[in-house]
C-alpha cells in the first residue's frame, strides 16, 4: 500500500527566503482548495480513506480544513513539520553568511543550520512516521524529501549535501510507502 503524499500550496512571502518550521506562512484559500480537490479526485479514484494526515504549519494545514469541510477526517502531526532552521528561519537567503552555508554543506546531515535541528533529525522523524489508516499527507518539501531519502536508503546513510534532490513542486503529489523505513529495521 502506498501513502499519497502532497506537499502544500505556495505560501505568501516564501520567495528568496528559508523558510522552515518557525515561518507559520499563511496560503491563498484558493490554491489550498484546488490542491484538496485534486486529493478529493484522488481519493475517490483509489478508493483511499478519508483521512488526511497534515503538518501543524498554516500551509499544510488550509488543506487539511477544506477536506475537513467536505466530510473527511484532519488529523495535525508534529511529526511532518519541516526542517527547523533555527536563527536561519524567515531570512533572505543572501542573508545567511557564506560561512554557514558552507559548514552545513560540509556536515548536511549533522550540522544544525541556525542553531535549529539538524538533517539526521528530520531523517530520522520522517523515517519513523506512521500513517495509520489514513493513505493521504499533506506536508513540506523537506520532509517529503527526507521520507523518500529513508524509503531509498533503508541503511541509514546520510546523504552528501549534493545528493539531496530538489524539492517538489508546490501542490505535487508524491507516492510514500505506508509502512515506515525505521518499522523494517
Amino acid at each position: 500500500m502506498s501513502v499519497f503524499a502532497w506537499r502544500h500550496p505556495k505560501p505568501h512571502g516564501a520567495a528568496g527566503r528559508c523558510i522552515g518550521a518557525r515561518s507559520d506562512l499563511d496560503v491563498d484559500p484558493r490554491r489550498a482548495k484546488r490542491v484538496a480537490r485534486r486529493i478529493q479526485r484522488t481519493a475517490r479514484a483509489l478508493g483511499l480513506p478519508r483521512i488526511v494526515v497534515t503538518s501543524p504549519a498554516w500551509r499544510c494545514a488550509a488543506v487539511g480544513r477544506w477536506l475537513r469541510r467536505w466530510g473527511w477526517v484532519h488529523r495535525i502531526d508534529t511529526a511532518l513539520a519541516e526542517l527547523d532552521f533555527g536563527a536561519w528561519d524567515g531570512l533572505a537567503w543572501g542573508a545567511i553568511a557564506p560561512a554557514e552555508i558552507d559548514a552545513w554543506c560540509a556536515d548536511f546531515s549533522g550540522y544544525a543550520p541556525g542553531g535549529g535541528e539538524p538533517l539526521a533529525a528530520l531523517l530520522a522523524r520522517a523515517a519513523g512516521w506512521q500513517p495509520g489508516a489514513a493513505r493521504v499527507v499533506v506536508s513540506h518539501g523537506g520532509w517529503l524529501l527526507a521520507r523518500r531519502w529513508a524509503e531509498a536508503h533503508p541503511d541509514g546513510r546520510a546523504p552528501r549535501a549534493a545528493e539531496w534532490p530538489r524539492a517538489p513542486r508546490y501542490g505535487e503529489r508524491l507516492p510514500l510507502a505506508a509502512r515506515s523505513p525505521a518499522a523494517d529495521a
